[in-house]
């Protein structure tokens, strides 16, 4: 181990981190006072440069995927990321700052004995997030983790924005855990499909027969493709994109020069259109709107988007719908309600899901089959539900928000409580979309706005749009302005007026 000189203490900013070399070693410094943190320089979620992240209220905020880290340990705050941050030891000499080039051992939480069994359906988002949650604060029971999928535990946004671009091998999507954590603890990974849930007798019963009972049950089953009730629509050929497996076959389908038809225009469609786009396929988006994500994000940003797809060369044809799939033994093709015929050989459903909840017994769901959780994510006594199989209350009213890093948060919420803590969901919705090239983010989550004030321009680049109900910011939508984002991540968590947020985007 190493001693290195790497700063001056007046060369670092309270509200943003110094990368500098140690040696072989990348790592940032962040100053608190007189005080000098140094960690590993890229988050440990997708590899971001944490030097281009925000620290504000204690935490540092990553610039891509907003996780949030503690600015005095180091310990991960808010996912995505799971871990925490490897640590450095620091020395101020004079003005001086020196730092080792090796890290500090990792201080592994107590594990008192534990006779209780807490099981785990889903390795997912939410499902990752609670296990990596409930191992990292020591819970030292027995943890069943159950998954449908032998290779569980990954980043699925990776599917529709990089695998079937072609730029990113289905087989090295990254993990959501690391091999050491799922070391830790009495973790049990089962492969297995979940037959029923008994609520009232807490009893789990798989697929091949076996039974678990369990003390605490977090269910973290996702959504399920929606597949539309169409002539033709188990036609080989017909893919929707939701796992790993149906990326690759999505993938192995596709060819360079040749027709590809999405329905659907939401964001997966979208993201699909892009990727699918970028391996070389000639893209047509079957669209029920005239202008995609117009609700979500209003009209003038959803024209860019659209405006930014067909300057790839996506051609879109709506507003309208599939009528039918035709083809003999495989499609051949698709024919809309407004009479048009769409020739191709592939066909990706981007058709929404519906939450994944057809096991579950003793417990009553939405109309939608979502399960109703309370603010603590509990749906009963010793069973919690997060993802996008719950319906939970946000500011007073329910909804069911399907986003990757809401899932995470869900998921680690319900891990404290399964742990005996009082922890509720009172954190800001945020999701991002990668398309063309382009990464637009969203915070927050405006469901009646009526009013969107713009900073920058959405045709000609980098932008800040803010929904509002009257003079109330309740979502936030950007293409770059990285650092107003990061601090919107967490000054959002208290109402926010107009003029509050333009002061802060200055």
């Amino acid at each position: 181990m190493t001693q290195y000189a790497v700063a001056c203490l007046a060369q670092l900013d309270e509200h943003r981190p110094l990368r500098v070399q140690a040696g072989s070693e990348e790592i940032i410094l962040v100053r608190q006072g007189q005080q000098v943190h140094a960690y590993q320089a890229n988050c440990p979620h997708a590899g971001a440069p944490l030097d281009e992240g925000v620290v504000c209220a204690g935490l540092l905020v990553c610039p891509w995927h907003k996780a949030a880290f503690a600015v005095d340990d180091g310990a991960v705050c808010e996912p995505p990321a799971l871990a925490d941050l490897r640590r450095y030891q620091v020395w101020l000499k004079g003005d001086q700052v020196w730092v080792d080039d090796q890290p500090l051992a990792a201080v592994e939480p107590p594990r008192h004995s534990d006779a209780r069994c807490f099981v785990v359906v889903g390795a997912g988002a939410a499902g990752s997030a609670a296990v990596a949650a409930l191992l990292r604060q020591g819970f030292a029971g027995r943890l069943v983790w159950i998954d449908q999928e032998r290779q569980p535990a990954y980043d699925r946004t990776s599917l529709s924005k990089f695998v079937i671009a072609g730029q990113m091998p289905p087989d090295e999507v990254p993990a959501l855990l690391d091999a050491d954590a799922l070391r830790q603890g009495q973790l049990e990974r089962k492969h297995g499909k979940v037959r029923s849930v008994d609520s009232q007798h807490r009893q789990i019963t798989l697929a091949d027969g076996q039974s678990i009972a369990y003390d605490a049950c977090l269910l973290a089953t996702g959504g399920k493709p929606v597949r539309p009730q169409l002539a033709g629509i188990d036609l080989p050929g017909v893919f929707t994109l939701r796992s790993r497996d149906d990326a690759e076959r999505v993938l192995d389908a596709a060819e360079p020069g040749q027709p590809v038809v999405i329905v659907g225009d939401g964001f997966i469609g979208l993201e699909a259109a892009s990727a699918l786009q970028a391996y070389g396929a000639r893209v047509h988006v079957v669209a029920r709107h005239e202008i995609p994500l117009a609700r979500q994000l209003g009209e003038r940003i959803g024209r860019c988007l659209r405006t930014l797809h067909e300057a790839q060369g996506v051609t879109f044809h709506g507003p309208t719908e599939v009528k039918l799939i035709e083809g003999q033994g495989q499609v051949e093709a698709v024919v809309l309600a407004n009479g048009e015929r769409l020739q191709t050989a592939l066909v990706v459903l981007g058709t929404g899901v519906s939450p994944a909840t057809a096991f579950l017994h003793g417990v009553p769901l939405g109309e939608d089959k979502s399960v109703r959780v309370d603010a603590d994510m509990r749906a009963a006594p010793g069973l919690w539900a997060a993802g996008d199989i719950a319906t939970f209350p946000l500011a007073g009213r329910p909804v069911r928000i399907e986003h990757w890093r809401l899932a995470q948060q869900q998921g680690v919420i319900a891990a404290a409580n399964m742990l005996g803590e009082q922890r509720r969901y009172a954190d800001v919705p945020f999701f991002w979309t990668y398309q063309h090239g382009v990464t637009f983010e969203v915070l927050g989550h405006a469901r009646d706005w009526n009013r969107i004030e713009f900073v920058g321009e959405p045709e000609t680049g980098d932008f800040i749009a803010l929904q509002c109900v009257n003079e109330q910011v309740e979502a936030v939508i950007a293409r770059g302005y990285s650092d107003a984002m990061a601090a919107l991540s967490q000054r959002m968590k208290q109402p926010l007026t107009l003029q509050q947020a333009l002061t802060l985007i200055g």
